[in-house]
């Protein structure tokens, strides 16, 4: 036995071997995407390669871990309380139920719970794309209180995402207005235009708007839409299937520069 416990993980779409040490201190990790192991400490290159043995299919590279790009840099630097990747879908919605959750029993369910359903569901189908080399951002503030409900960047560019409740009701779309069920009209286009503009503004790269109903019957649109896409949650996999936009390096420096929340603080 050599000490050596080997731990899987899979964070922002790297699925990777942990090789620790009995007191949970890292030695080595292998990459499963690049069949790459990398060695923190030459000295247990033997005991590193004996340890993940069962788990490797075919030739690895074995080698010093690769020097940070200018994207890791900025994200190690990246003080907690700044970094917006931790972020829930809804989570300004979590924190606004958890300070006042409102009156445990009422005849109308509050709207703040259905828009967080909303969320949540189009932020699972967002976070399903991380594999393919997309990368998602939830609940992004503002200036004035407005709120970017998910944005998503990869291959093939980027989106800012607005969930909207619809559940067991038809939507209608009237560039601008959007109507649900028996509900007002109301400008979400113009609304989720501004929020696409300001994200352009602060990451200096083109954001194309993405319009998500949940849970609706139909979805019924008057006239061709200036810009805007309206992708169900269920469809919102198709997004994936764009690409030859960003390289992956760009998509981790917009990432690294999104996820900072100083870069919204003027837009």
């Amino acid at each position: 036995m050599n000490g050596l416990r080997v731990i899987p993980a899979w964070r922002h779409g790297q699925d990777r071997l942990y090789v620790c040490l009995t007191d949970g201190r890292n030695v080595a990790w292998y990459d499963r995407r690049t069949a790459r192991v990398n060695l923190l400490s030459e000295d247990r290159r033997e005991d590193v390669l004996d340890a993940l043995g069962p788990f490797l299919a075919g030739p690895v590279t074995v080698g010093p871990p690769p020097v940070p790009t200018p994207a890791e840099l900025a994200r190690l630097t990246l003080p907690p309380d700044d970094d917006l990747a931790p972020n829930r879908p809804g989570e300004a919605l979590l924190i606004a139920l958890d300070r006042d959750p409102g009156p445990t029993r009422r005849l109308r369910p509050d709207v703040r719970r259905r828009s967080l359903a909303a969320e949540q569901a189009v932020g699972e189908a967002l976070d399903r794309m991380e594999g393919g080399g997309w990368r998602t951002l939830h609940s992004i503030g503002l200036p004035g209180g407005d709120r970017i409900h998910h944005l998503v960047i990869g291959p093939g560019g980027l989106f800012c995402v607005r969930a909207l409740h619809a559940r067991k009701q038809r939507v209608v779309i009237a560039d601008p207005m959007v109507k649900v069920g028996r509900r007002e009209p109301r400008p979400l286009l113009r609304y989720l235009r501004s929020d696409a503009e300001r994200a352009a503004y602060a990451l200096t790269a083109e954001v194309r708007p993405v319009l998500a109903p949940v849970g609706a019957t139909a979805v019924d649109i008057a006239s061709p839409l200036r810009e805007v896409r309206v992708l169900p949650e269920e469809d919102l996999c198709g997004l994936a299937r764009s690409g030859g936009v960003l390289k992956p390096a760009d998509v981790e420096a917009l990432h690294a520069m999104a996820r900072n929340r100083h870069t919204w603080a003027r837009v």
